[in-house]
């Protein structure tokens, strides 16, 4: 009998009352398991491909690692100097995707028409990302 009650998914005795003998434990299960990683190993390598890309002149397609970085540091890192530094290359590299985009006498490329300033700040704030993630796998050992 306990056999069948184990197998309809019934937690207690055939002779309880209805209202219990139906009810079976549910558990809660995350859709992401925790690695131990206090850093997700795609926001390391988007945050690198970020600095590679806008210094190789691939500007435009950078825009693919920084949205990976931006996404992956707000929802999955705790560190607060991380998500500022994602923000802050999501600014920095917004400003000229933007002023390429809306200007009409504009170059054929974004890397061709970004401003040195603008190419150096968002060199930085990569940089900056790097940094911040470095620096929180340094404090939780567990991130390794």
């Amino acid at each position: 009998m306990l056999y069948l009650a184990a197998v309809c998914g019934t937690a207690t005795p055939p002779t309880a009352p209805p209202d219990e003998r139906n009810s079976v434990a549910t558990t809660v299960e995350s859709p992401h398991p925790r690695t131990g990683r206090s850093v997700p190993l795609p926001v390391t390598v988007a945050s690198w491909a970020v600095l590679v890309m806008i210094v190789g002149q691939f500007s435009l397609v950078a825009a693919v690692p920084v949205v990976i970085t931006v996404f992956g540091a707000l929802r999955h890192v705790p560190d607060l100097a991380v998500r500022w530094t994602a923000t802050l290359l999501a600014g920095t590299y917004a400003v000229p995707l933007v002023v390429w985009l809306t200007r009409p006498d504009g170059a054929r490329s974004l890397s061709q028409d970004m401003h040195p300033l603008s190419f150096g700040l968002i060199v930085a704030a990569s940089a900056a990302v790097i940094v911040a993630l470095h620096r929180t796998r340094r404090r939780h050992p567990s991130a390794r």
